[in-house]
């Protein structure tokens, strides 16, 4: 197994190097190579020695509100990203690629739950719309070339590991340190949180089979709101959190809530990881970790 990645600053890269000696650790077969997706040479570089069976493009700039301050910079390491690697794979003779699209593509949809056939027109964030312009290549690379493409639409990954600006991790290290946490809105927004083992099984559930062109919803379809998941974070650190409200952001979609049907049938997913059982596993790992890198928090 072979990972890419730039380890850009979008957070610490101290806490990436910190993940890939624990995967180093393990002796298994892995060897990384730093580089950038947007970046055509490199890629094309990264596929002229071994023979690939399959590709999982999980790298990209991530988060909403982020994109709407840097939206080119989305665009180019998303879109052009996934370009340089559909285009790699085709020319190596790679039949297949799995992408991890996001469930941001379906906007404000005010159709629940959200199905892989709902119209997805409406992106609301650069990010969503650098999501939905992947989804549109992989189409393209399969209907042009016949590689076997899968887009991932993830719904908020959370676990071990999880990046440190996001809700759940943010949240739980503020509680922790006794800061207020941001609530943007009246708490009432809601989202389907999917742990890690549960997408990890989702992914490894489509490297088995072979689709053509095919979307799947890889969530946990059952959205849990803002202000329980405080509640669920509170329990587990037998903290109370400070509250600091704010109003709501641009971009962000009032509620995701994954249809399973689709997943569940072709690729025999299930999710098994509630988030009451969660959000105790990623305190728990919070508490292991010593040490912990400096993110900006104030």
């Amino acid at each position: 197994m072979w990972g890419f990645d730039d380890l850009n600053g979008f957070y610490d890269p101290e806490i990436k190097n910190r993940n890939l000696a624990q995967i180093r650790a393990l002796r298994r077969p892995f060897l990384f190579i730093q580089g950038d997706v947007s970046q055509r040479a490199q890629v094309h570089a990264l596929f002229q020695g071994p023979r690939f069976d399959q590709v999982i493009h999980l790298a990209a700039r991530a988060g909403v509100r982020p994109s709407l301050e840097e939206p080119a910079l989305y665009q180019r390491v998303n879109v052009e990203g996934t370009v340089n690697l559909l285009e790699a794979a085709r020319i190596a003779g790679v039949k297949k690629t799995i992408i991890a699209s996001s469930s941001s593509v379906y906007g404000v949809n005010a159709k629940l739950p959200f199905t892989e056939d709902d119209p997805i027109f409406t992106p609301i964030s650069p990010y969503a719309a650098s999501k939905l312009a992947c989804e549109a290549l992989g189409h393209v690379y399969h209907h042009v070339y016949g590689m076997d493409v899968v887009m991932l639409r993830f719904f908020t990954v959370y676990g071990p590991r999880q990046r440190p600006d996001l809700a759940i991790h943010k949240f739980a290290r503020r509680i922790a340190a006794g800061q207020p946490i941001e609530i943007f809105g009246d708490g009432s927004t809601a989202r389907d949180y999917t742990y890690i083992t549960d997408i990890v099984d989702g992914i490894v559930a489509c490297t088995r089979q072979n689709f053509g062109f095919e979307i799947f919803n890889l969530g946990g379809s059952h959205p849990v709101t803002l202000s329980s998941l405080v509640e669920l974070l509170e329990k587990a650190s037998q903290k109370r959190a400070i509250i600091k409200q704010l109003p709501v952001q641009p971009g962000d979609v009032p509620q995701t809530w994954a249809d399973l049907g689709k997943s569940a049938s072709r690729l025999g997913y299930a999710p098994k990881i509630s988030i009451e059982e969660g959000i105790p596993l990623f305190v728990e790992w919070f508490r292991q970790q010593s040490n912990l890198i400096d993110t900006g928090d104030k």
